[in-house]
């Protein structure tokens, strides 16, 4: 699929809570508008859950969690129940993918070959592990049996981001579900759709009602709530940095519990003299900042070359940017889709704009990009010159722009990836083996790739960030681990 018309596309709009849509609860329920950000048009709104209505939620699923046999059930039968809603799923790809499109940065073609089925094989990563992760027989003395029982913890908050509302929001529900919780998801109120025919399609599978709940609404209010509420077992979160540390201190305010937070990113990529392939290093450098127009939480957003080269990748790089085509993600061709809202445009814009005007140096971009709609469009930016206190380096910008700097020794390599704030992502590109795990050692990151930049569908390898870039980990055992909690039980065999 690689083109559709917006006009086409059915909406249903709501609460998803205990296994049915309600529009509104109350009546008088504060709405969103829903803009799309190809054209900026107002196509749908959304109810804002107060707090009664996340009460509402909360206390539905924490019901439906100890009433029906989900948690009780026997893995292999919830994995059973998660595989046949994963295959409902990429059977609804037509469906979806323009659902996805529609109201968010996701270009149909991308949202359909490569969203959909990331989105399906995550549910399938997780109903694998059901069975196969559990307690424990602990080392005792054989007057004792010592055991470790894994147990869900009720109700998990889940809070997804926009960029990605179909993946992220299965990143935060599937290994919830596999480990037998009920699980309230909030999506953004910028892209709030596609979780609600998640939520559909699962009831369809078998998960039963009030297992997975959906509640729209805006962070301040419907967020907020939801990390507060008593009934919440635990808290998942992506999105930004202060953000995440206001969940943080919500929960412990409100009962002490565990989160899940995936954050900022300012990541950096290394590019030394002897990396194979220039030519492929440059387009997989464009790729990992134009990718989603850079909306990326893991975009390679600095670029630390070896001097020798630098001006050959620079310039490379300005090719491969060239190339992109901008429009909106129903239309086939386009390579560049937009920023999300036009406040968001215009922060990128003010960041390159203070950045020139404090010292850095415009290698292209640098403005608004020509599209067929009237979207929020900005152009691939190379900014070059900048120094570790420039604005443009410190801050993640959250678009198409790239920094340059360039180094002459690993050392300095290091010392400029290096960030006082961020430690998500970063990438290695050399030829030298054993330069390239120096560089993976010495950089403080939740994640390194070497000769790649980006995710595969390796599902087993988690992702998550250092220092502000959050805790706990997205992806691979670790986050169905995370949705268990863990009862130690001893027995005197000799009582």
């Amino acid at each position: 699929m690689d083109r559709f018309d917006p006009a086409s596309i059915g909406i249903r709009s709501g609460h998803f809570i205990g296994g049915r849509l309600i529009d509104e609860i109350d009546e008088g329920a504060a709405r969103i508008d829903v803009a799309r950000p190809s054209d900026g048009v107002a196509y749908a709104s959304v109810p804002v859950a107060d707090e009664a209505v996340i009460d509402h939620a909360v206390q539905n699923a924490w019901s439906a969690f100890r009433q029906s046999d989900w948690a009780r059930r026997a893995p292999r039968e919830r994995a059973r129940v998660l595989r046949k809603f994963a295959d409902l799923v990429a059977a609804d790809a037509a469906n979806l993918a323009p659902l996805e499109a529609l109201g968010s940065t996701r270009p149909v073609r991308d949202a359909y070959n490569w969203d959909v089925p990331f989105t399906a094989e995550s549910i399938r990563f997780y109903a694998e592990l059901a069975d196969k992760i559990g307690g424990e027989v602990a080392a005792t003395d054989h007057r004792h049996l010592g055991m470790i029982i894994a147990e869900p913890y009720g109700v998990i908050g889940a809070i997804a981001p926009w960029n990605f509302p179909l993946v992220m929001g299965i990143w935060k529900t599937a290994p919830a579900l596999a480990a037998g919780n009920a699980v309230v998801l909030k999506p953004s109120e910028l892209t709030p759709f596609s979780a609600l025919r998640l939520a559909e399609l699962a009831l369809e599978a078998g998960v039963p009602p009030g297992i997975f709940n959906v509640v729209q609404g805006d962070g301040r209010v419907s967020g907020d709530a939801l990390v507060r509420h008593p009934r919440i077992g635990k808290v998942t979160f992506t999105g930004s940095t202060h953000t995440g540390a206001a969940i943080m201190a919500a929960c412990a305010q409100t009962g002490t519990r565990p989160v899940t937070l995936e954050l900022g990113g300012k990541s950096p990529q290394i590019v030394f003299a002897d990396a194979p392939r220039l030519d492929a290093v440059a387009r997989r450098i464009a790729g990992a900042i134009t990718g989603n127009a850079g909306q990326v939480c893991v975009a390679g957003s600095r670029l630390l070359v070896q001097r020798a080269i630098a001006d050959e990748l620079i310039e490379r790089i300005a090719q491969a940017f060239g190339e992109l085509k901008a429009g909106p993600t129903w239309a086939a061709g386009t390579t560049l889709p937009p920023i999300i809202s036009e406040p968001q445009a215009q922060r990128i814009d003010a960041i390159v704009q203070r950045s020139i005007a404090s010292g850095a140096v415009l290698r292209c971009g640098g403005k608004r990009a020509d599209a067929a709609t009237p979207g929020a469009f900005y152009e691939p930016t190379l900014l070059c010159g900048v120094t570790p206190e420039s604005e443009a380096v410190r801050s993640e910008i959250f678009g198409p722009v790239l920094t340059v700097q360039t180094f002459e020794t690993e050392e300095e390599a290091l010392a400029l990836a290096a960030h006082p704030e961020y430690g998500l992502a970063a990438g290695v590109h050399t030829a030298d083996i054993g330069r390239a795990l120096r560089m993976v050692r010495g950089i403080e990151a939740g994640t390194v790739w070497v000769n790649r930049y980006g995710r595969t569908s390796d599902f087993v390898i988690p992702t998550g960030g250092y220092k502000r870039s959050g805790i706990g980990k997205d992806l691979g055992r670790q986050a169905y681990e995370a949705n268990l909690r863990f009862k130690s039980v001893l027995i005197d065999t000799e009582a």
